[in-house]
């Protein structure tokens, strides 16, 4: 089949892959010059997400002060938003938590197997680094991770939890002063450079032929008209239209994978997803002191704030701020901004001092999509050949080649191999 893909962040390019592997023709249109220029430049380096980092459960927002929870909450609240916070709130009672998660899991097992086999078949590298330490500040803290260490054993994930001692001994750069509740190490859960992953996998489809990738372009709209769907594609900013007809191109699918650009293109088809914006920062700090500085990922586990290494530079991904959707187009505003990036900041100080120089950091700022039940959107909708893959949010980029494949099964007619309430949890049509 020819299908075109739109969006070239990490879920458009994974998704490509997968349907190139399965023997389709794939376009992918992109609206920046090269891929990985959205959300996936600014990803947190984190592979595979844990119970103890998805974007909800017990721990998620269980303060309102953004100090605690590492979310900032924008005022002027409209009622879609407190909707949305309602929402999620409900999966912090442990038997949703634990209920939703495991309708996610299939999804981060087979991730963890479509990259494995990426990764046998082309050797890439792309600053992959074993070992999480995820780190928990106070005893009420420690007690709503519970659920999450419970799920831990029950699938029979390879972890280790630590005493804040034990903890200092295996990462050096952890200091004790204030006490803290303790940690839990993942040995073999990995942190990677989520946009390099992108440009590898783009230059492989490139070498290997199949995949057209248009760069530069925008789709304005979708057609659904007849068996053969089409996307309009938006003139070119600074190019004078020669005629008044819009450039379309046809295919035998369409898959949306534009992360938060795929909310307005489907809005337009009639398909309106609760996906809600949020707005996500992180700091590239260079090392300050050798001595200090961790050999494994530090994750503040309530927080949901990464420090990873990468080379010579460490990369602190977090500062959530959540606000009306209608606000996200327009720049969130310096005091906002600044109280964001301190939140990383702080984090870094608190677990691992001296280790980063924040104040020569290069910062970034971007929008990711976050559901109202913590799963992504992934499958068919309003139309045979209309398929939508979105709604990732912050935890574990890899969840893009899991996803990806599940889309190519889909489109192959090709029974996906996760449970039938994992495919069912994650169409679009659930919200309805």
């Amino acid at each position: 089949m020819d299908v075109i893909v739109i969006g070239g962040g990490i879920v458009g390019v994974a998704t490509a892959y997968q349907l190139r592997a399965a023997g389709h023709r794939v376009c992918v249109v992109e609206r920046h010059a090269t891929v990985a220029q959205g959300a996936t430049y600014g990803h947190g380096g984190t592979v595979l997400p844990t119970p103890l980092d998805v974007w909800f459960g017990p721990t998620f927002m269980a303060s309102r002060q953004a100090a605690k929870n590492g979310v900032i909450s924008k005022t002027g609240f409209n009622g879609p938003v407190r909707q949305f916070v309602k929402q999620l709130t409900a999966l912090q009672e442990p038997e949703a938590f634990s209920r939703q998660y495991a309708r996610l899991r299939p999804l981060i097992e087979a991730s963890r197997e479509a990259m494995a086999d990426i990764e046998a078949r082309f050797g890439l590298e792309f600053e992959q680094a074993s070992g999480l330490l995820y780190l928990v500040r106070s005893a009420q803290e420690w007690q709503q991770t519970q659920t999450a260490l419970d799920l831990l054993r029950q699938y029979e994930v390879p972890h280790h939890v630590l005493t804040p001692a034990e903890c200092a001994a295996f990462e050096h750069s952890v200091r004790t002063e204030p006490e803290f509740a303790g940690g839990v190490l993942f040995d073999h859960e990995r942190t990677a450079n989520c946009p390099l992953f992108a440009k590898l996998i783009k230059q492989t489809l490139d070498t290997q032929g199949g995949v057209q990738f248009m760069l530069g372009c925008e789709v304005s709209a979708i057609r659904l008209e007849g068996q053969r769907p089409a996307v309009e594609l938006a003139p070119r900013p600074g190019m004078a239209s020669r005629s008044r007809e819009v450039d379309v191109i046809n295919a035998d699918a369409i898959v949306v994978a534009a992360g938060y650009g795929s909310l307005p293109l489907l809005e337009r088809l009639g398909l309106r997803l609760p996906l809600h914006p949020l707005r996500l920062h992180n700091l590239v700090a260079p090392i300050a002191h050798e001595e200090c500085a961790p050999h494994v990922a530090i994750v503040d586990a309530v927080k949901r704030i990464t420090v990873s290494r990468m080379n010579h530079r460490l990369r602190i991904a977090g500062g959530a701020v959540l606000q009306s959707a209608g606000q996200v187009d327009k720049p969130l505003g310096e005091t906002l901004t600044k109280e964001a990036l301190a939140l990383l900041g702080q984090a870094t100080h608190d677990w691992i001092p001296g280790a980063a120089r924040i104040s020569a950091a290069l910062p970034w700022e971007g929008v990711k999509l976050l559901s109202p039940d913590g799963l992504p959107v992934v499958g068919n909708a309003l139309h045979p050949r209309l398929f939508v893959n979105a709604g990732h949010g912050p935890a574990g980029w890899g969840l893009a080649c899991g996803a990806g494949k599940l889309i190519a099964d889909l489109i192959s007619d090709k029974t996906p191999d996760v449970p039938a309430d994992t495919l069912a949890a994650l169409r679009a049509d659930r919200f309805q």
